[in-house]
This record gives C-alpha cells, sequence and structure tokens, in this order.
C-alpha cells in the first residue's frame, strides 16, 4: 500500500496494467515523469533524490523499477551518482539556457510588450562598489537613530497584534497622512491637507500612477528634461506617452523651450536630477502660465530639497500655483532610507478619487506596519531633527568635495552651480578629454557616473555626477587627489 506522505512534490501516475510488460511501461513512465520534472524545474539542480526504496514503497512499485528509471536518468545526465550517497539532480537547466540563448533575439519575444523588449534597466544602485564612494541616491545610514527606529517600530507592532488583520486605505494609513500633510507644510510650505495626500511606495511608484493617470496612450505629450532622472522617462513611455526631452541650463529646465500641445510636465525644480541646478524663480512662474495657457499639469519631484545649504529656498511650485495644475511628489529614501520605500503625493482635489481608483487598482496598500512607524518618526519630531543633523553633515562633505575640485582638478572639471541635495555635477572642461577623465574618474572615485547615464540623447556638454551621501568628508581630498594623479600620468 503507498505510503500516505508523497516522495515527491508531484504527482506520479501509472497506467493500470500489470504483468512483466506492464513493469516495463511503468520503468518508462516513472523516468519520462522524472525527466520532465527535472527539465521544468520541479526537481531542482543539487536536490537529493529519494532512495529507491522509499520510491518504491512510495508508490506501491517493485523496487527494481525504480532502479531502472534512475538508472536511465544517470546514463542521459540528468542524475548523478554520488557512492555511498544519494543521486543529485544534474545542473541541465544551465546548459539548457545556453543552448537557446541564440535563439532570443536582441529585441525580445513579440508576446512582451514593444516598450520593454529593449529596456536598459537603470542599475547604478546596483553596482559593487565600496561601502563609503561617491555613489549617487543613498543617505548616510551611519548617522541615522537606528534605536529610535527599533523603538517606534515594536510600539507599532505590539499595536498592529491587537487590531483586525483586515486591508488599510490605499492612499495609506489616516495617521501617516495627517503627519506627511503637516511636515511638507512646514518644511516646503507646500499647501495641504490629509486628504490631499497618497502615500506610495516610494516616489518610483508615485511616478508609474500618475502616467496611468494622466496619459491617454498614443496622444498625450509629457516633457521631461534632458538628462533628467532615467525611470520617470520609463513610467510615461510605458503608459503610451510621447515625450518631449527638455533642455536643462543653469537655470533648470528651459521652459521658453516648451512647445504647443505639452499636457503633461515632469520637472525636478529644487535640485534638477542630475546636473543639480534650481529652476529659477522666473522660470517657475514662466511653467506655471505655460500650464495655464495650455491647460497642462505638472509633476513637481521634490526628491532631496530637504538638504539646502544656500540661504531660504526657493517656494515650491505647488506653493505658487492657484489653479491646482501640480501633483508634488516626495520621498523619504533620501532623508531616511531607500529601503523603507515610502513616498507620497499631494495631489489636487479635482483628481484625488481617480488618482485614489489607479492606486487601489495597482498596489492596495502600503504596508501598515512601516506606515505607522513612520508616522511616528514624523511626529514626534525626529525626522525634522534627523534632517537638520544630517544637512550639517552633508554640508561638510559638499564643501570639501568643491575645494577638493578646485585644488586638484580644477583643470579638468568645473562645478554647476547647485545649492541643495546630495550630489555635485561638474562639466568636463575640455569634451574632447570627456572619455579619458571619464574612465579615470570611475576608477579612483568609485561610484562617480557619467552624465550621460542620465540623458535619452547624445549629451553635448559632457559631465559627471559625483555623490556625497555615503562618503566621509576626510575620505574625500584623498580620492581626488588620486584622481588628479592619474590623469596627469595618462596624459604623458
Amino acid at each position: 500500500m503507498p505510503s500516505q506522505e508523497p516522495v515527491f512534490e508531484f504527482p506520479i501516475h501509472f497506467e493500470s496494467d500489470g504483468g512483466d510488460g506492464g513493469r516495463h511501461r511503468r520503468t518508462r513512465r516513472l523516468h519520462e515523469q522524472l525527466r520532465a520534472a527535472i527539465l521544468d524545474g520541479r526537481l531542482a539542480a543539487g536536490s537529493t533524490l529519494p532512495s529507491t526504496r522509499r520510491v518504491a514503497a512510495g508508490l506501491a512499485i517493485a523496487r527494481n523499477t525504480v532502479i531502472a528509471a534512475y538508472d536511465l536518468l544517470v546514463a542521459e545526465g540528468y542524475v548523478v551518482p554520488r557512492p555511498g550517497a544519494k543521486a543529485v539532480v544534474a545542473d541541465v537547466a544551465t546548459r539548457l539556457q545556453a543552448r537557446s540563448a541564440p535563439s532570443v533575439r536582441a529585441t525580445g519575444d513579440a508576446r512582451i510588450n514593444p516598450r520593454w523588449r529593449q529596456t536598459q534597466t537603470y542599475t547604478s544602485s546596483s553596482r559593487a562598489l565600496p561601502p563609503r564612494s561617491f555613489r549617487l541616491g543613498v543617505p548616510d545610514h551611519t548617522q541615522f537613530p537606528h534605536a529610535v527606529w527599533r523603538r517606534l517600530m515594536a510600539q507599532s507592532l505590539r499595536t498592529w497584534s491587537k487590531t483586525a488583520f483586515g486591508y488599510p486605505p490605499s492612499q495609506g494609513i489616516p495617521v501617516l497622512r495627517e503627519a506627511i500633510a503637516k511636515h511638507v507644510a512646514f518644511a516646503r510650505a507646500v499647501a495641504c491637507v490629509a486628504e490631499d495626500v497618497v502615500v506610495t511606495s516610494g516616489a518610483q511608484q508615485a511616478f508609474d500612477l500618475l502616467a496611468r493617470l494622466l496619459v491617454t496612450p498614443g496622444e498625450t505629450r509629457v516633457a521631461v528634461e534632458e538628462p533628467g532622472y532615467p525611470p520617470v522617462r520609463a513610467a510615461f513611455a510605458a503608459a503610451g506617452a510621447t515625450l518631449v526631452p527638455m533642455p536643462v541650463d543653469d537655470e533648470g529646465l528651459q521652459v521658453e523651450a516648451l512647445p504647443p500641445g505639452v499636457r503633461v510636465i515632469s520637472v525636478t525644480p529644487s535640485h534638477q536630477s542630475p546636473t543639480g541646478a534650481a529652476l529659477s524663480l522666473r522660470r517657475r512662474m514662466a511653467l506655471l502660465d505655460y500650464a495655464r495657457a495650455h491647460d497642462a499639469v505638472i509633476i513637481e519631484d521634490d526628491y532631496d530639497g530637504e538638504f539646502r545649504y544656500g540661504g531660504r529656498p526657493l517656494d515650491a511650485l505647488q506653493t505658487l500655483d492657484r489653479e491646482a495644475r501640480v501633483f508634488y511628489v516626495g520621498t523619504f529614501s533620501k532623508s531616511l532610507f531607500p529601503s523603507l520605500r515610502k513616498g507620497f503625493v499631494v495631489v489636487p482635489a479635482w483628481a484625488r478619487e481617480n488618482f485614489i481608483a489607479v492606486k487601489h487598482a495597482a498596489d492596495s496598500h502600503c504596508d501598515t506596519t512601516t506606515q505607522s512607524v513612520l508616522a511616528a518618526f514624523i511626529r514626534d519630531g525626529h525626522l525634522a531633527r534627523h534632517v537638520r543633523r544630517m544637512r550639517g553633515v552633508y554640508a561638510q562633505r559638499r564643501e570639501a568635495l568643491l575645494e577638493g575640485i578646485e585644488r586638484e582638478l580644477d583643470a579638468w572639471l568645473e562645478p554647476i552651480p547647485s545649492e541643495a541635495g546630495l550630489h555635485l555635477a561638474v562639466r568636463i572642461r575640455d569634451p574632447a578629454q570627456a572619455e579619458r577623465v571619464i574612465a579615470k574618474a570611475r576608477q579612483h572615485t568609485p561610484g562617480v557616473q557619467s552624465i550621460a547615464e542620465y540623458a535619452a540623447l547624445p549629451v553635448q556638454a559632457p559631465a559627471l555626477v559625483f555623490g556625497y551621501g555615503v562618503i566621509d568628508a576626510e575620505e574625500i581630498a584623498p580620492a581626488l587627489r588620486r584622481l588628479r594623479k592619474a590623469l596627469e600620468s595618462s596624459a604623458l
């Protein structure tokens, strides 16, 4: 009688037959089903096959039948025997993938949406880099108040364990939306109440949801900064928008170059990604005038505007807006940490219910526990204190970077004016030397990026971008000195 516990995690079927001919058919059927399980991954490479005795008992068949099936798998290379131990499944999947790889064209499978067949994933954050480097987009975790966060997390878990395990609101739990509304009103003078705030899984989900909400495929023209943040372009292109690349200079997006017919404008006014330029007040007002005249909407990405090192920051576009045309996007990835995956959108009242519906369809809700921890962290003043402390830390690093570039690399690099954020962009003075300068910079200042990595069009003014979120001030000068020496020696 078969064992009550299955020997494999999938069923094995045999036809009803008997006699010696039946045994041969059972051997063949067992061999075929095990081979199919190996090929499709149900029996993973390296996994141990159960003993022939156990299989025989579990399937109520003769042990010789199992031995014969195993022998066939060994002979074909699907199973590797081991003296004195159980046989294991061979790594045939890798070989099969290698054989099939040439048939996969660069354009991808025709069953895939054409937009994603040739996608180049934005992977700068996943590059293998030293812990302390010039990497972009990452804040310093060593200065984070871990003990405070753990205490708030424990409190949140105790509360959560006493509540129903239901679905929270798609737009975010009320206590977090209230905390965010008060925070952005205080920090950025953004006029909003809790009902205007929708919590998202980081800023990237916010862009994706806005693209779904605002784009009519094949019709909507969306202006994006060039160079600009690649995931923003990806989100709107995937939604079927026609992208209109807009040049940027030291005053930010060149609003005067906006053509007629643009219905959505995506902009990073506080600290342009990646040049670092701030959108001037003159252009902020011109952008709002354009939106009014052309019935367009603006997506304001204020991703690291809280770290400002000059005078009073310019008012947010949302603050200056008098016609509810601005969707204000914020994130806690830079002020706290990226793996928190918490962002938000301040949504104009006319679009609020529709935006929540899109959020619900894509992602019914963000997790409740971290929402409640973040709400307490903001409410109790920890976020404001942490940002103030880190602003001083980052200011020292930024100053060390500016001084080091002037002292060591002035012959090759010229900083682009910037007063905020966690990175600094520098122009390469001689475009003819750009390739050499970029190569040496990547070698001797790990984490640095070429501005071309943010561009969809050929770059006319080559530049480098240095992050200073995860490198100590005293480490900056030696790294820049090594880069100078490398550039000098390579020019000989």
